[in-house]
């Protein structure tokens, strides 16, 4: 059975430590002394072995040099910006269409 591409994606939580990580331009090891953690636990956040709780993962961003910020927004699915793309697109073409047939 083949993995999907999706399957294969890191956490958001992986992503962000190590993005933030990356960016300082820390080892593993030094984000580790930073947030007076061990080395293993921030591989393990990183590679997905295991999932930091809201507090750690703000802490260990924090030791990197960054801050978190989250806003509430209304969620849409795909569906709902394809089905706009398409209301807009179907616009365009009628908008399109009407300047053509008055010229």
């Amino acid at each position: 059975m083949t993995q999907s591409y999706v399957d294969n994606l890191p956490s958001t939580a992986a992503a962000l430590l190590q993005l933030a990580r990356l960016k300082a331009g820390l080892t593993q090891r030094e984000l580790a002394e930073r947030a007076s953690v061990p080395t293993t636990m921030i591989s393990a956040y990183e590679r997905d072995r295991r999932q930091p709780t809201l507090p750690t993962l703000l802490r260990l961003l924090r030791a990197a040099g960054f801050d978190l910020r989250m806003r509430l927004e209304p969620y849409e699915t795909v569906d709902q910006d394809v089905a706009i793309l398409d209301s807009r697109q179907g616009d365009q073409w009628r908008r399109a269409t009407s300047a053509a047939a008055t010229a």
